[in-house]
């Protein structure tokens, strides 16, 4: 799979949504056009009803364009059909929401063994990968701990650990700390940050919190469903800490029942 960083692998051409209700029109997104290279965090930043989230439901296919075109990797995901829709979401992309989304009845460990019981992968290979990724989001002790026993910003790594498990090469966070208070808030893009960087991923994420927002690489300012400006942010030479990001992928209980798989098989995402 072409790593190139120069790769765009999301494009959007004139894209808009009109949502109609009644006699009226409205306008949620208004011939936006950008594109985002494959590696690449972007941020779609404005305040509430800039129309930023109806923007990444469309490029995540949950919405349909009224015009325009969106592109990823290569194909245009207006033309699908909703069955290779529905595949191609399953296999190319992760999604972290500001409600968790967790299956109250499942442990951290079955909800992160969801997206790969879609994927076919065979039970032990799908539970070492599910333990292994929780490991890695801190949450190694509480593998059988159901939602309602666990704090808001542990819920929200096993749902990180949820997007991440199946390697997605894109990730969709929707104002993903939303629900959190600053530090945890922090901790969580942390997260996220060093997750996508050691597995080369792309994520689009959503809010209106100019902190959170400086994560990124690069600022979509949305208002009123238009791009306001594209802001480029200076980052430090690559941050502080390779060894921090190494941090993400080692983290390993030294419990003979956690045995760590070679390092970038991690998650395959194959049967």
């Amino acid at each position: 799979m072409g790593k190139d960083s120069n790769e765009n692998i999301i494009e959007l051409k004139n894209v808009k949504k009109i949502y109609r209700m009644g006699k009226e029109r409205i306008v949620a997104v208004d011939d936006v056009s950008f594109t985002i290279k494959r590696g690449e965090f972007c941020c779609l930043y404005g305040a509430s009803g800039s129309g930023k989230s109806t923007l990444l439901n469309l490029m995540a296919g949950i919405e349909k364009v009224t015009s325009g075109q969106i592109i990823v990797k290569g194909k245009n995901i207006n033309r699908m059909s909703e069955k290779n829709l529905a595949l191609f979401r399953q296999n190319t992309l992760g999604f972290v929401f500001q409600s968790y989304n967790l299956m109250n009845t499942m442990t951290a460990l079955e909800n992160v063994e969801l997206p790969l019981i879609f994927k076919h992968i065979p039970t032990r290979k799908r539970r070492r990968m599910a333990k292994e990724m929780l490991i890695n989001v801190g949450l190694g002790k509480r593998l059988k701990h159901k939602p309602k026993e666990m704090s808001g910003g542990q819920q929200q790594r096993v749902g990180i650990a949820r997007a991440f498990v199946s390697k997605p090469e894109i990730v969709f966070a929707d104002e993903p700390t939303g629900n959190l208070d600053s530090k945890t808030s922090r901790e969580i893009m942390d997260l996220i940050k060093k997750m996508a960087k050691a597995y080369n991923q792309t994520i689009v994420m959503v809010t209106h919190d100019r902190s959170l927002a400086e994560y990124a690489d690069r600022i979509i300012h949305i208002l009123d469903g238009r791009i306001e400006g594209i802001e480029i942010l200076d980052k430090p030479d690559e941050h502080q800490t390779q060894d921090n990001e190494a941090g993400i992928l080692q983290a390993f209980d030294t419990d003979p029942d956690s045995l760590p798989v070679a390092e970038g098989e991690l998650i395959t995402g194959t049967s």
